[in-house]
């Protein structure tokens, strides 16, 4: 069993997804009344995140979201928002005619 004592060997450790997909590495770790409230994760270029996410650098993701921590982070897929485009958006009724 994987003991952290400290918040910064947390830093820098890959995260995937439950689905097992890779999604970034930690960059931050967010603290409110000395209890973790997030986490600033990175996409990494290679995992195809990015299109998914719409084009952000990274994301916080809220510490309930977080399933397991140890040599990687476990992040619910449910964390990841989804970019919508513009052709999913359901058109006004003045449109349909």
């Amino acid at each position: 069993m994987l003991r952290i004592k400290r918040l910064s060997e947390v830093v820098g450790r890959r995260v995937y997804t439950d689905s097992g997909d890779l999604f970034g590495a930690v960059e931050e770790v967010n603290l409110v009344d000395n209890k973790i409230d997030g986490w600033r994760i990175v996409v990494a270029r290679d995992s195809g995140m990015i299109e998914i996410i719409g084009g952000a650098r990274g994301i916080i993701v809220p510490h309930q979201f977080i399933k397991a921590i140890g040599d990687i982070l476990i992040i619910n897929k449910n964390a990841v928002p989804i970019q919508t485009g513009e052709e999913d958006l359901p058109l006004e009724e003045d449109e349909l005619i």
